[in-house]
């Protein structure tokens, strides 16, 4: 009977040390990006829950209150005042995307090159857009312009009303982190289409979500997620919201 009991221990413990391995080349998603088009912004998911699910991600917090940024398996809240906080365990999310990141490629870059520029440059390194990337790039930027979203209150206005007055920060000659993923056309609905980033200064005290940069140096890794899972919520307006249709011109619009 011990030796049982010792067998269930041990196969127990191999479980739960495999696990993230389990979830390696995933892409997690908690909620759809129309949801937060339209205005459902009350989170539903922790982010103790996502941590286990990724080590490298992006989203928002409740009630829209900043940018999130997941690195090397902790959080980062960028706020309206654009301040880095580190939110708790128990804080939650209304839409986020992560994944334990395996880069498959490592570029080093030098500037000149602005945001479109290396938009391009990826795309022609992993050319396949099939698949979601995940991407993590790290050195020096001449120059980075970001935004972060103010907490809201109810009612919630759509977003593309609260990205009308959203507060922006610059950064110059600066040390930092891009963090963030390119997804295919195809998931438009369930995720923004194109690259998305977000920023995080070296010394962690400001960052946000990634309007305009021109990089010095850099290093770029990237790899492709060729597995994507979506958790919806299953409380709260979600159910009976209108979700449906293509709304890409006020996601474009949300993401100037």
């Amino acid at each position: 009977m011990r030796r049982h009991v010792l067998l269930a221990i041990l196969l127990a413990a191999v479980a739960a040390g495999c696990a993230p391995q389990a979830e390696r080349g995933v892409l997690y998603q908690a909620s759809a990006v129309n949801a937060l088009v339209e205005g459902l912004y009350d989170g539903h998911t922790t982010l103790a829950h996502l941590l286990k699910r990724g080590d490298l991600g992006i989203g928002t917090l409740d009630a829209l209150d900043g940018e999130l940024i997941l690195l090397d398996g902790r959080a980062y809240q960028v706020r309206a005042d654009g301040k880095v906080y580190r939110p708790g365990p128990d804080a939650t999310t209304p839409f986020a995307t992560v994944t334990f990141f395996s880069p498959g490629t490592t570029i080093d870059i030098d500037g000149p090159l602005d945001f479109v520029q290396l938009q391009s440059l990826l795309d022609k390194t992993l050319p396949s857009k099939n698949f979601p990337l995940a991407v993590r790039i790290t050195g020096r930027f001449k120059y980075v312009k970001t935004r972060s979203l103010p907490r809201q209150a109810k009612p919630y206005p759509r977003l593309v009303e609260v990205t009308r007055r959203q507060p922006t920060f610059e950064f110059h000659d600066v040390r930092g982190t891009l963090v963030g993923f390119r997804c295919p056309d195809y998931m438009t609905g369930l995720n923004i289409p194109g690259h998305h980033l977000h920023f995080l200064t070296a010394d962690g005290a400001g960052g946000g979500h990634v309007l305009e940069l021109e990089i010095e140096a850099v290093r770029a890794e990237a790899g492709y997620v060729p597995e994507v899972r979506v958790a919806l919520p299953r409380e709260g307006e979600f159910g009976k919201a209108n979700i449906g249709g293509n709304k890409s011109a006020d996601i474009e619009r949300a993401e100037k």
